[in-house]
């Protein structure tokens, strides 16, 4: 009988786990323009949308992409960011801690 009571909480922990991650990886979410970080760092989804005059520095051929702190590949469409708590980032994207990548 040990058998199946060992069989049983294998799958109870397997199922747990699984349900766990799931949870860790729709709790990300994507940043919206609208966040109070994102506003605070002029953070917006299409780089070409940001405003040059408030943001000096900025330029056009930069995007979340190309930044450091984006922790996906620059082919990715989005990926997580590490100054927004590791939520999505539109790839295209920018805001004022983009910092050139290696």
């Amino acid at each position: 009988m040990n058998t199946p009571r060992r069989v049983f909480f294998i799958r109870s922990l397997s199922l747990a786990s699984a349900l766990s991650l799931v949870k860790v990886a729709t709790a990300q979410g994507t940043v919206s323009e609208t966040d109070p970080q994102a506003v605070a760092l002029g953070y917006r989804a299409d780089s070409t949308q940001v405003d040059g005059k408030k943001y000096p520095n900025h330029s056009v051929s930069q995007s979340c992409s190309g930044c450091a702190l984006f922790q996906g590949a620059r082919t990715d469409a989005s990926a997580a960011c590490a100054v927004f708590a590791n939520k999505q980032v539109n790839a295209k994207g920018w805001c004022s801690a983009w910092t050139k990548r290696a």
